[in-house]
C-alpha cells in the first residue's frame, strides 16, 4: 500500500512536470513565432512534438502498471 501511494504521488508529480513543460515550449514557440524567428520556432515545434510524444509513452506505460 505504502509502495503504491508512492508511485500515485510519483506520477502526478511526473504528470505535472510533464504539462508544466509543454506550456513552456509553447509560450516560446508562440514567442518565437510573433519574433519571425522562424529556425527557432522550427526547434521549439520540434522539441514540443517530444514533450507530446513522451508523455504519451509515459500514459500509456502507466496503463501496463495498473
Amino acid at each position: 500500500m505504502i509502495i503504491q501511494d508512492y508511485i500515485n504521488v510519483n506520477l502526478t508529480h511526473t504528470n505535472e512536470t510533464f504539462h508544466r513543460q509543454i506550456e513552456i515550449k509553447k509560450t516560446q514557440l508562440q514567442i518565437a513565432r510573433d519574433s519571425n524567428m522562424r529556425f527557432v520556432a522550427e526547434t521549439l515545434q520540434q522539441q514540443l512534438d517530444e514533450l507530446h510524444q513522451d508523455h504519451n509513452f509515459n500514459a500509456l506505460m502507466t496503463l501496463f502498471d495498473d
